[in-house]
């Protein structure tokens, strides 16, 4: 849990400045400004550490700069409060193709239950996209506040809600196959070991002439 709770802080980076600095100052200049130096710092920072960075790293941060621009030039916060609803979007999309899921659990979870894994991959893309269209739906109305609560608040105790659920769901599901499937194994190789069991009590003289 302390992994997830760090992996949505180093995402909402920047969202994070732009949020307490608005708040803070009222001032929509300097809360985009701070929130872009940040976002670029970040960057610089994970590449001079040598950390990899996918293609969504680069967007991110591209994405960072120019709807801050944009919210720069116009005095508008709406572009700048759309920019977490792409990623959110994108990684939706990405997350619709079929059996995703597979190789980010551990292979028992792979092998027992490759259906429920499957069907999971589809409920976080909707999950992904779900959020992403609420993101934009509160940046739309132009109110920081209910923007924060749906970002701040909403989003990530939404897939930390998901994950716990997930892994609750995976843990009951392979512990009741595993249940059912012990005493079916051991009939198994009862029935192997009666088969093969070789009688030492008889003599080779009892043994019916063919």
């Amino acid at each position: 849990m302390k992994a997830v709770f760090a992996k949505l802080g180093s995402d909402f980076f920047s969202t994070i400045i732009f949020v307490v600095l608005y708040f803070s100052t009222g001032n929509v200049a300097l809360a985009t400004i701070v929130a872009v130096v940040g976002a670029v710092g970040q960057f610089v920072y994970a590449r001079i550490k040598g950390l990899r960075l996918d293609v969504m790293a680069y967007a991110s941060v591209a994405l960072v700069v120019v709807l801050g621009g944009a919210t720069l030039l116009t005095n508008d916060p709406r572009f700048v409060l759309i920019k977490p609803s792409v990623g959110h979007i994108a990684v939706g999309a990405i997350m619709l193709r079929r059996d995703w899921m597979l190789r980010y659990v551990p292979p028992i979870v792979a092998t027992t239950i490759p259906e429920y894994v499957r069907a999971a991959g589809y409920l976080w893309a909707a999950l992904m996209i779900g959020l992403g269209v609420g993101i934009v739906a509160a940046a739309l109305t132009g109110s920081v506040t209910t923007w924060t609560v749906v970002v701040m608040v909403i989003a990530p105790a939404a897939k930390v809600a998901a994950m716990a659920l997930q892994y609750l769901v995976f843990r009951l599901v392979i512990r009741s196959r595993h249940r059912i499937a012990a005493p079916s194994a051991a009939r198994a190789e009862a029935a192997v070991a009666n088969h093969t069991m070789v009688d030492f009590s008889r003599r080779p003289g009892d043994c019916p002439s063919p």
